[in-house]
């Protein structure tokens, strides 16, 4: 089955609920943190499915790669960022063991994507 669309991919969908997550958490950060981690964590969020879709609209595969890579990295990014506001008890243990899951979870899921990607070029 071909997919058709970037929304039906669900490494596209799990980079939407953990913008979702991060925003909700965020919204509690303090507010000297809206111009600093909230707004860094954010964008690093809204990055991951950002770039899958983008990616899964060019017509070469070399491109898609290089965007899922960029998604991979702003995983990396986000996962550091949870840990800096976990050292500023901005996030409590449950939170950031859900998240860190989640993000770990849509890392996997991209590097397999980007190995079936290259199988197939």
């Amino acid at each position: 089955m071909k997919v058709k669309d970037y929304k039906d991919l669900k490494v596209w969908q799990k980079g939407i609920e953990i913008v979702d997550k991060i925003y909700s958490l965020t919204d509690n950060f303090p507010k000297e943190e809206l111009y600093g981690l909230t707004n860094q964590m954010r964008r690093s969020a809204i990055s991951i499915p950002s770039n899958i879709s983008e990616g899964f609209v060019r017509n070469h595969s070399k491109e898609y790669i290089q965007f899922l890579y960029i998604s991979l990295g702003s995983c990396a990014e986000l996962d550091t960022q949870l840990v800096i506001a976990q050292k500023r008890n901005y996030v409590g243990q449950d939170k950031f063991n859900e998240l860190t899951e989640d993000i770990n979870y849509e890392t996997r899921m991209l590097v397999s994507m980007i190995n079936a990607v290259k199988r197939n070029t």
